[in-house]
């Protein structure tokens, strides 16, 4: 966990670092790039290669869309409003898994969860403050992408049942990498990153 934390805030400082010079497509492209080399290099020296199948190629499709989609609307956010806001938005993902997890998982919705949930929000407005400043972009697409990542979670999760986590991370790479070469590229114009 203090790995996945650390990778996280590197991300974030690095997001906001790349947003000048990057949109978030390009972003998620080289990002993809760089995740595609570590699963396959990783895949091959764990042994765990032949557990990629293709059986649940729509739904890997629909979980890599939302996840594309979040992460953009997360890249973007992190670029425009501070971070605090972002991570107090970001974390309200859990609530939309709360709220959605009946539809998408089955799951029943209980007296615990829905008290925890509005205990959630209350505490996420108190750190957002979505008074201060009013409502703009950037707060917009951080609460969207915590929908979106709540989608990837519970899909996640579905994909769990019968899919190995190499078979997850590589069509998450392989197919958000097609994704960010589609979205950075319609313009003709993908640019590259300096040394720095």
């Amino acid at each position: 966990m203090l790995g996945a934390i650390g990778s996280f805030s590197a991300m974030a400082v690095a997001g906001r670092e790349l947003g000048p010079i990057l949109d978030t497509f390009e972003i998620m492209m080289y990002r993809s790039f760089f995740g595609v080399i570590i699963v396959v290099a990783l895949a091959y020296g764990s042994g765990t290669w032949r557990e990629i199948k293709t059986d649940a190629l729509g739904l890997h499709f629909i979980r890599n869309i939302a996840h594309f989609a979040g992460q953009n609307l997360w890249f973007y956010a992190v670029t425009v409003i501070p971070m605090a806001q972002l991570f107090a938005l970001e974390f309200t993902s859990p609530l939309w898994v709360i709220v959605l997890a009946p539809f998408i998982l089955g799951e029943r919705m209980t007296r615990v969860r829905v008290t925890a949930a509005v205990m959630g929000f209350i505490g996420i407005l108190i750190v957002a403050r979505p008074d201060m400043g009013g409502l703009n972009s950037g707060m917009i697409a951080a609460a969207s992408c915590a929908i979106f990542f709540a989608l990837v979670a519970m899909f996640t999760k579905r994909l769990t049942r019968s899919q190995s986590i190499t078979c997850i991370l590589f069509y998450l790479t392989v197919m958000q990498l097609v994704f960010g070469i589609i979205c950075a590229g319609y313009d003709g114009d993908i640019a590259l990153p300096g040394w720095s």
